[in-house]
């Protein structure tokens, strides 16, 4: 099975595990419960916007922590294809119009992972499978 971490669950992961939930904890933790962790591209490019905003700060370097966040096992990091970025752009409504979240649920689709996210308007979306 596949998993894609939606930006705040992988920020969590990095940060504050405390935040997670003892299920999504528990996963991360075990490679063995996993085949592939995966990352949107458009997901480091929110962490950015995070810290140029003051909604996010940290003590090192961001792109220290960037390199340190990346490297994880059986991690990818998925790139924004053209057919994802178009597959944003045309996803079975009704979706709201978040451009991150569009590019990390059509990411989900095309890798057929589930995501871990705590976002209920991405939970709640049926063209998606998610966990929490």
């Amino acid at each position: 099975m596949k998993y894609l971490l939606d930006t705040h669950t992988w920020i969590w992961w990095h940060m504050n595990p405390s935040k997670l939930s003892k299920k999504v904890k528990q996963l991360i933790s075990d490679t063995q419960k996993y085949e592939e962790l995966l990352l949107s591209a458009i997901s480091p490019w929110e962490f950015c916007k995070l810290l140029e905003h003051n909604k996010l700060g940290i003590s090192c370097n961001p792109e220290a922590w960037l390199s340190a966040a990346l490297n994880m096992p059986k991690f990818r990091l998925v790139s924004l294809s053209p057919s994802i970025a178009y597959r944003s752009t045309v996803l079975p409504q009704p979706f709201h119009s978040d451009p991150g979240d569009q590019i990390i649920v059509a990411t989900s689709r095309e890798e057929n992972a589930i995501i871990l996210t705590k976002d209920k308007r991405i939970q709640n979306y049926k063209h998606v499978k998610s966990l929490w």
